[in-house]
């Protein structure tokens, strides 16, 4: 796992159809993550986000 990752653990992804997943983007805080998934609801509001937790194994 490259530092830039280990600093930013929460990701948004957006789900497609086929179960495969699309990093959106990394944040340092979930907070962070939360405000921004908020962003991308009101602008894409038939699309499906999620926020995950990255951690390093």
């Amino acid at each position: 796992m490259t530092y830039f990752k280990q600093l930013h653990p929460w990701c948004i992804v957006r789900t497609l159809p086929s179960k495969e997943c699309i990093l959106i983007a990394r944040f340092r805080r979930r907070d962070d993550a939360l405000a921004y998934l908020e962003v991308l609801r009101t602008k894409m509001n038939r699309t499906e986000f999620m926020v995950m937790f990255n951690h390093q194994n």
